[in-house]
Parts: C-alpha cells; sequence; structure tokens
C-alpha cells in the first residue's frame, strides 16, 4: 500500500504569527493596515483590521492576497500581463483581483502554499509589513 503524501499549508499558528508580526511592523511605521493570510486555496486564514485602519482595506488586503497565489507579488503581477491586451483588459475586471503592490505570495519548498496581503498604508507601507511577516518562515 502506498503512503499518503503529506500536504503542506498554512497552519493557524503561523498565519497568527504572520499577522503579529505585520502588526508590530506596522506599528513600527505607524500605520494603521488590514491584513489577511489565506490558504493555498484562497481561504481566510488569519485577518487583522487594525484600529484606524479604513474599512474598505479589509477587503483590498484579502484580494491582494488572492491574487499573490498566482505565484508572484502583486507588486510584480502587472508586468506578467502587462505585454497581452487580452489579459489587461480582463483580468484586473476579474474578482479578487490586485495589481498593486502589498500581496505576496508564502512559499515553501518552491510551492505556493499561502499568499498575505496589507492594505491601508501606501504601497511601499504595505510591502514592508507583510515582508516583515514573511520573516517569520525563516
Amino acid at each position: 500500500m502506498e503512503k499518503a503524501r503529506k500536504t503542506l499549508g498554512i497552519t493557524s499558528d503561523l498565519a497568527t504569527r504572520m499577522i503579529e508580526r505585520a502588526v508590530a511592523k506596522a506599528r513600527e511605521i505607524k500605520v494603521a493596515l488590514a491584513l489577511a493570510v489565506l490558504d493555498e486555496g484562497g481561504n481566510l486564514k488569519a485577518f487583522c483590521r487594525m484600529d484606524g485602519a479604513p474599512v474598505l482595506c479589509s477587503e483590498i488586503a484579502q484580494n491582494k492576497a488572492y491574487t499573490a497565489l498566482f505565484g508572484v507579488p502583486t507588486h510584480d503581477f502587472y508586468n506578467l500581463i502587462k505585454h497581452d491586451p487580452s489579459l489587461v483588459a480582463g483580468i484586473p475586471n476579474m474578482p479578487r483581483i490586485a495589481a498593486f503592490g502589498g500581496g505576496f505570495p508564502i512559499r515553501f519548498e518552491n510551492a505556493v502554499i499561502g499568499a498575505m496581503g496589507a492594505s491601508g498604508g501606501s504601497v511601499e507601507q504595505d510591502m514592508a509589513a507583510v515582508e516583515a511577516a514573511l520573516e517569520v518562515l525563516k
């Protein structure tokens, strides 16, 4: 009988630690963010809307994370589609797609096992918070 292959994924503990690290970074840079961690299926694993973060940022953070499930950070996503007019016209109109910075894939052994997104600050601030959270993986 063949052994079942263990599936790697985002645990609730890991997702929570990533959110905590991103919140700490957001406080350090003095910005209120919404932060979302998704599993490989696009399901919300952990979420935080910091006090003062704009309400719309809750959805945007989740959309950035969802877009990052394609395997590239959202700040690089546009570069993948910009030379195909049909993709430029169609993909940004799809639900849950965000082609601007603040979403990153979460990788383990070259596999995308989830993604994280942040929204509420500048693109650079959103990216900094998620980059800090990704340090938990090291």
